[in-house]
């Protein structure tokens, strides 16, 4: 598996991973109201890496080099389980420098666990009832 930045060609790819994701585990949001062109939205201006095997995209992250900020990171639900999120980290932690940041949503626990599980610390919980969100840091 190989880690690299996104090129343009990869943004049918990883339109359809983000768009697949979120429908999949974001149990919380309406998944009904969630397009292809939110990755477009929610990338703007960030560095995005990816990781690929055998010619295939199965995540990325998408950075936020100013603030050290990992805005997100996603992994095509059949990849799941296969070491993707955990080389995407690695990768956006040594891109990024320490410590390096990232918000979680509240209600994603498995995402809680994995990175937790990983050495990332919870800061703080912000946000509104209904949309709030860890703070992680990793130093």
């Amino acid at each position: 598996m190989i880690i690299r930045e996104a090129s343009m060609t990869d943004y049918p790819r990883l339109r359809q991973i983000y768009l697949d994701a979120r429908r999949e585990s974001f149990h919380w949001a309406h998944a009904d109201e969630m397009t292809l062109d939110d990755f477009d939205r929610d990338t703007s201006e960030e560095q995005i890496v990816l990781a690929e095997e055998n010619a295939q995209v199965l995540g990325f992250a998408s950075l936020y080099v100013p603030n050290r900020f990992i805005h997100n990171l996603f992994v095509h639900p059949t990849a799941s389980g296969k070491g993707v999120g955990g080389l995407l980290l690695k990768s956006a932690v040594a891109e990024l420098g320490t410590p390096v940041t990232l918000k979680c949503v509240s209600e994603n626990h498995k995402a809680l666990r994995f990175y937790k599980n990983r050495g990332w610390k919870a800061v703080v919980e912000e946000g509104e009832p209904g949309a709030k969100y860890w703070v992680l840091v990793y130093e």
